[in-house]
């Protein structure tokens, strides 16, 4: 399918206050196998989320202030996500839950290797095996919530990557971050777009990070 198509298939239904996706109610889906890998995913982003604010403190206790601020912005994607998934949720019927564990917090080098494998591992393996079960059940809901987490994912990974590489010139002040307040898509300063390459989403919906 191609861009437009998704943006298509995917329209957002409205976007409330807090600038999170709103979905088209389902009725009768409990029990798929979409539901559970939506509690799977809600209980993951909910996970990174506490995971990176931690990382983000360790960051600038190491000083290394732009790294902080990438893992603040990674922190806010990641709740977006898991209030998207937790809407999809409630709207079949379920309700979200997680069980945070915050895992041995290393140095700001291993916190970057530990977010770029995770984030490579859900948006090479977990999301697209999640966003074939929804497609095949037909829940565009969960489809739509699974490629934004999914591209949002990839690009978190990229800048990982690109921190590690260059960790010294990372050891700076604070920097600015900008975060799509509907799919969570993350770049660094201010969007250069009219509208978010992965929703459509005006680029003035961005929130910055920093």
């Amino acid at each position: 399918m191609n861009r437009a198509a998704v943006i298509l298939a995917f329209a957002l239904v409205s976007v409330s206050a807090l600038g999170i996706a709103l979905f088209v109610p389902l009725s009768g889906k409990t029990g798929s196998k979409t539901l559970d890998n939506l509690m799977t995913a809600y209980n993951g982003e909910s996970n990174a989320r506490a995971k990176y604010l931690a990382y983000a403190d360790k960051a600038d206790r190491e000083g290394y202030g732009k790294v902080a601020s990438l893992f603040r912005a990674a922190a806010m994607s990641e709740e977006i996500h898991l209030n998207n998934h937790a809407v999809v949720i409630q709207a079949m019927g379920g309700t979200p839950r997680a069980s945070i564990e915050l895992p041995k917090i290393g140095t700001t080098r291993e916190n970057l290797s530990d977010a770029k494998n995770g984030e490579s591992y859900e948006r090479q393996t977990m999301y697209p095996q999640f966003i074939a079960q929804a497609e095949k059940e037909k829940n565009a809901n969960a489809v739509r919530t699974f490629t934004y987490s999914s591209n949002a994912e990839a690009q978190h990974a990229k800048l990982y990557g690109q921190a590690l590489d260059n960790l010294k010139e990372w050891k700076t002040g604070k920097s600015e971050f900008s975060v799509c307040s509907v799919c969570g898509y993350t770049v660094e300063s201010k969007p250069s777009f009219a509208v978010c390459p992965v929703c459509a989403t005006p680029s003035k919906l961005y929130k910055s990070v920093t």
